[in-house]
């Protein structure tokens, strides 16, 4: 149970005995976002645990609860707690860090391992947050909110595509698009009304942190990476060259040697 009661949908595999890698998807997505993880050598040496997000996937989509900071933060050590993860690396897509941040303002980072921002950001609701997103996202943005199911539809179709620097194929398309649609438009209306700015936090960083960054991102721009490194100057930083925004995805291969060897340097 998260905040509030809220159920939280979990998905574990891999190896019981081994560092346990919690991985937090993004808006309007589920566990299955990370399938080319969880189902991979990755599950031979690290317990491997995947969320859905409240208002996601299998988890409670209750009414509210989304545009506030404690709620996200709840649900992450409610998680570490009842799973009894010992010292999990965070890996968080696009919008986890988001909630990653959450977790370490109001629970520090004393419980983790360490952090992996992928295509992520830090800061929602200003310009400067704004300034770090592309304008074909933003262009979508809009859509997210639509009650009208077709406009919504399209709209979350779209940034599918926008994504991934590969073509979906249409079973994968399938495998993203249905759990994206079940997540009620007032979740992502909640998720995206907030404003928040963790430049404070980031540099009290102390646990390792990589950054993973596709370099053919078409959501979040290389900007982003610039400033998560100047304010995290011990980061580590994984461009990846041909993979976009979902870079677990276009290049898993590349992505999960990059996190076994992150996870592997950690005490």
């Amino acid at each position: 149970m998260g905040h509030g009661g809220v159920r939280l949908h979990v998905v574990e595999t891999g190896n019981s005995a081994g560092r346990p890698i919690l991985f937090i998807h993004g808006v309007s997505q589920s566990w299955r976002t990370w399938t080319r993880q969880m189902n991979s050598d990755l599950a031979d040496d690290y317990r491997l645990v995947a969320m859905d997000l409240r208002g996601h996937g299998l988890s409670d989509k209750p009414g509210e609860g989304y545009a506030e900071s404690r709620p996200w933060a709840d649900d992450i050590d409610a998680i570490i707690q009842a799973l009894q993860l010992d010292r999990p690396l965070l890996c968080g897509w696009s919008y986890g860090p988001l909630v990653i941040l959450d977790y370490i303002r109001f629970y520090g980072e004393d419980a983790l391992g360490g952090i992996d921002f992928v295509g992520g950001v830090s800061k929602l609701g200003s310009e400067e947050a704004l300034a770090l997103l592309t304008p074909e996202f933003l262009a979508l943005v809009p859509g997210f909110f639509s009650t009208d199911p077709s406009e919504n539809a399209r709209s979350l179709e779209s940034l599918l595509h926008l994504c991934f620097a590969t073509k979906l194929a249409p079973e994968e398309l399938a495998l993203m698009l249905k759990p994206s649609l079940a997540v009620p438009p007032y979740v992502r209306q909640g998720m995206f009304s907030r404003t928040l700015d963790n430049d404070d936090l980031l540099p009290t960083l102390r646990k390792p942190v990589l950054i993973s960054h596709g370099a053919r991102d078409a959501v979040v721009k290389r900007m982003a990476v610039e400033q998560h490194q100047a304010r995290v100057p011990h980061a580590q930083v994984h461009l990846m060259a041909n993979a976009g925004h979902g870079c677990f995805w276009d290049d898993p291969a590349g992505f999960n040697q990059r996190l076994r060897s992150f996870a592997n340097s950690q005490p």
